[in-house]
């Protein structure tokens, strides 16, 4: 990982998905240690589907011609654990609400992108 990343992007996934229909990146910011995305995103899902679901968020340093280092993630879901099943459980008590967390990323990739 470079010491100073050039760009960052970050991904999410609604798995599993077989297809990756559900993989969105946002725009690439570069020349930033802290990036702002500030961007919001919507899965068009059956909210019965949605208990069987992971949101999966990961952050990459974006590297051109070469492979992207792996910055960081998190998980929300019904396999979380503390603070992010409570904000799953609360996403879905509320499903017409916006809700709103901030998270700590972990250095752990959150599962395999490969699923």
């Amino acid at each position: 990982v470079d010491l100073c990343p050039s760009s960052l992007l970050f991904l999410r996934y609604l798995k599993p998905d077989e297809n990756k229909k559900s993989k969105h990146k946002t725009a690439v910011k570069k020349k930033t240690l802290n990036p702002e995305f500030n961007e919001e995103f919507c899965y068009d899902i059956k909210y019965a589907d949605l208990t069987k679901k992971t949101l999966e968020v990961t952050v990459w340093d974006y590297d051109i011609g070469k492979s992207n280092d792996f910055i960081g993630g998190v998980s929300l879901g019904i396999n979380a654990n503390g603070e992010r099943l409570k904000h799953w459980f609360d996403c879905l008590k509320n499903k017409d609400k916006k809700i709103e967390r901030w998270h700590t990323l972990t250095n752990e990739l959150p599962g395999s992108l490969n699923d």
